[in-house]
């Protein structure tokens, strides 16, 4: 567990002090801190059932955005357990909630194949399983992977960006029962966010590999 971080002021070079006495240098942190769900104040406990639908993480276990054990209490957003931590994913899910409740509507939130996007300077998106998830979920046979690595056209515009040998990296994890659907994309690269999420639409449609492989590409 890292104790302490240092930066040498002459090479900016970060020591990371760890619990075991360890110290190692880098030259980039990146500090994730997580969240903790805070529900010890809303007086779940109090509440007939709800109490066992609440987590270890003080998240609550949801089937529809409803407690099993009370149905008559709801929660949108961070606070379920299993979901995809995203503000556009609360703000769909209460939208929906807030229509089934109140406007005699009866469409349910989906959480597959959610968009999400790391905004770190080299940006990073994905969309569905891990190939480690995919091989839990489908088996280690039925599960094939695809690897690209390549120099996007705006880095290839570049000389700098040339001459450091800056690239991407494209992975698509794909079921093979199912005709090689795409269940996972993986983006590393630039503008990651807005490339990602057009994906998104085509992997909510089923689009195997074959489908990706035979689009034609943009050139300018």
């Amino acid at each position: 567990t890292p104790t302490k971080i240092e930066k040498a002021p002459a090479t900016g070079v970060l020591t990371v002090h760890g619990s075991d006495g360890s110290a190692n240098q880098y030259d980039t942190v990146l500090v994730a801190t997580g969240r903790k769900a805070d529900t010890t104040g809303l007086g779940l406990s109090t509440v007939p059932g709800a109490a066992e639908d609440v987590v270890a993480s003080g998240k609550v276990a949801c089937v529809d955005e409803q407690l099993p054990h009370a149905p008559h209490v709801y929660a949108v957003g961070d606070v379920i357990d299993g979901r995809p931590e995203l503000t556009p994913v609360a703000i769909e899910a209460g939208l929906r909630l807030a229509r089934r409740l109140f406007g005699g509507a009866s469409e349910r939130m989906d959480y597959e194949n959610v968009a999400t996007t790391v905004f770190t300077p080299l940006e990073y998106g994905a969309i569905g399983l891990s190939e480690d998830d995919a091989i839990e979920a489908l088996g280690k046979d039925n599960v094939e992977s695809y690897i690209s690595e390549f120099a996007p056209l705006e880095y290839a515009l570049s000389d700098a960006r040339a001459e450091r040998g800056d690239g991407s990296y494209a992975k698509l994890v794909c079921d093979k029962t199912k005709d090689s659907k795409v269940v996972g994309f993986h983006y590393l690269g630039p503008n990651a966010g807005e490339v990602t999420q057009g994906f998104s639409v085509a992997m909510r449609k089923g689009a195997t590999y074959s489908d990706f492989l035979s689009t034609v590409g943009i050139h300018p």
